[in-house]
């Protein structure tokens, strides 16, 4: 898709969420008015089902897919006193959700690692995760430079530019499960039953007379449910029906999809997507130094951005974005060889060190009266620590954006990478994905709160109307980005420069931009 298509794209999909949110709200309100507030979820779930117990199959919420996303809905519901005593289930045949046990510290860390932003480590702290997080390997780090390889340009970030102790905290993926399978494990005694090791096969929903099967995997022999003359029968008719591997059938009023990017939830419901595939991979490994490194480092050269986080004593994680052919040359490189390259690419390589001039002096006085000077302001550029061995596999995999038109239907809703993907050159992603399971998780809490039917529409685009617009806006951004930099162009690099430049010594634009990457504003620039 050309450029202005992806523009166009993004921009009707942003335009849409606004456009439907006042009649979102209205029908709401509604549906809100059908039952008395204050109704406890045992009152709610007995008028649901014309007054007959739920039985053993029959879920308020099934979540379909157990990673770092999945898990943080069913911890926040657990968590929440309106919805902690909701029926909720996590289905995937990933083995690793049966270990609940502290990872050691002192092993050789993961290559899969997240940047978890300050607005993420509150959820984590609210919902009662991040305590089992500080006991495992994690590591903060309150400074950032970013340059790009003509040495024009560089600027570098401090916490304390907004008065923060940190600007984020790279954590490997299995240590942010792990503490949320502990952390639930603290909320559920039945956590072993909440659990359910197996794939999904068929959904069949309300509104569509008919069963969608995952391709590839055959539907278990069980009876139609039909919609019979006893009230259990009827109530069974308005809840989504999942088949499972294992041959099991579960019923649920809402059915979360956490699947990732390939989503069987979201192609089974018929949602769709707009996108497209970079022309890039991206290498992720692990490297370390013969010193701690404290500071997150991102260089931005002519196949795309090289990202050196720190992720506890001397190690750090490497997220190398290139071409496809370089990522496989450098994927079957010999380790030595790889170091080299990683240090060539964050040292002088491709181009010099930026320096001081004339230029920085100027921008300085010129902009020193807008506001109050940021602390990172008189900070020069570092060189990067060199990385003097590789000690773990390094994985590749291609880089695309999607969004889905819609995130939620009745009975459904989107979290995570099957709601959206965007490019992962500011670490964002995960961020995105857990800020929708808080939405979403406070939205249903409210629904339960006022006895509105958790599955409805009406209530759950509430939930969509919250998070599309913020995660459409962090797409075009990272998109943006991704452009800018893939074209080396002479007078380009010179605008690239000012722009960093710019980012340097306008003190209020600089606080702006770390605050919209720390999660704690929705725009970029002045709000």
């Amino acid at each position: 898709m050309p450029p202005p298509a992806r523009a166009s794209a993004l921009h009707s999909l942003l335009r849409r969420t606004r456009c439907f949110a006042a009649a979102n709200r209205t029908a709401l309100a509604r549906t809100f008015s059908g039952h008395p507030a204050g109704a406890t979820e045992t009152q709610v779930r007995e008028e649901k089902s014309g007054g007959v117990k739920a039985r053993d199959d029959e879920l308020d919420v099934a979540i379909v897919g157990g990673g770092m996303v999945g898990l943080a809905v069913a911890c926040a519901l657990s968590n929440m006193p309106l919805t902690k005593h909701l029926r909720v289930a996590v289905i995937d045949s990933n083995p690793a959700l049966k270990s609940r046990n502290y990872l050691k510290k002192d092993g050789i860390p993961d290559s899969r690692v997240s940047t978890v932003t300050p607005a993420t480590i509150s959820f984590f702290r609210d919902i009662g995760a991040w305590e089992h997080i500080l006991q495992q390997r994690h590591d903060f780090f309150d400074k950032m430079q970013v340059w790009d390889y003509t040495g024009l340009g560089y600027t570098r970030y401090n916490a304390r530019d907004v008065g923060k102790q940190y600007l984020g905290c790279v954590v490997e993926n299995k240590v942010l499960c792990n503490s949320l399978l502990l952390r639930l494990q603290e909320q559920k005694e039945d956590i072993e039953n909440m659990i359910y090791p197996a794939r999904l096969v068929s959904l069949a929903f309300p509104s569509k007379n008919r069963q969608v099967r995952v391709a590839g995997l055959k539907p278990p022999s069980t009876e139609a449910v039909s919609i019979g003359h006893t009230s259990g029968e009827l109530h069974r008719s308005s809840l989504v029906k999942l088949d499972l591997s294992d041959g099991q059938t579960l019923y649920s009023k809402l059915v979360v999809g956490a699947d990732g990017s390939k989503s069987n939830v979201r192609q089974i419901a018929g949602i769709k997507t707009s996108g497209w595939s970079y022309p890039q991979s991206a290498i992720i490994c692990t490297v370390e130094h013969i010193a701690a490194n404290d500071c997150a480092w991102q260089r931005f050269l002519p196949s795309g951005p090289i990202a050196l986080l720190p992720v506890g004593d001397n190690f750090s994680n490497i997220v190398w974005t290139m071409s496809p052919e370089e990522a496989s040359r450098h994927k079957s490189m010999s380790p030595e060889d790889f170091v080299k390259s990683v240090n060539h690419a964050l040292d002088f390589g491709y181009g010099p060190h930026p320096n001081s001039s004339s230029l920085d002096y100027y921008m300085e006085k010129l902009f020193s009266g807008i506001g109050d000077t940021a602390a990172s302001t008189k900070e020069s550029f570092q060189v990067p620590p060199k990385a003097i061995g590789l000690i773990s596999e390094r994985m590749a995999f291609p880089l695309s954006l999607m969004h889905s038109h819609d995130y939620v239907s009745k009975g459904l809703a989107l979290v995570g990478d099957a709601a959206h993907t965007v490019h992962p050159l500011a670490g964002q992603g995960v961020n995105l994905g857990f800020g929708d399971a808080a939405a979403l998780a406070k939205v249903i809490s409210e629904g339960v709160s006022v006895g509105a039917d958790i599955g409805d529409l009406s209530l759950l685009n509430r939930y969509e109307n919250d998070r599309k617009a913020a995660n459409v806006a962090m797409a075009a951004v990272l998109d943006g980005f991704q452009k800018m930099y893939s074209v080396d162009f002479g007078p380009l690099n010179i605008l690239r420069a000012a722009a960093f430049h710019s980012a340097q010594y306008i003190s209020p634009l600089k606080k702006n931009i770390i605050s919209y990457a720390m999660g704690d504003k929705k725009s970029p620039l002045f709000s």
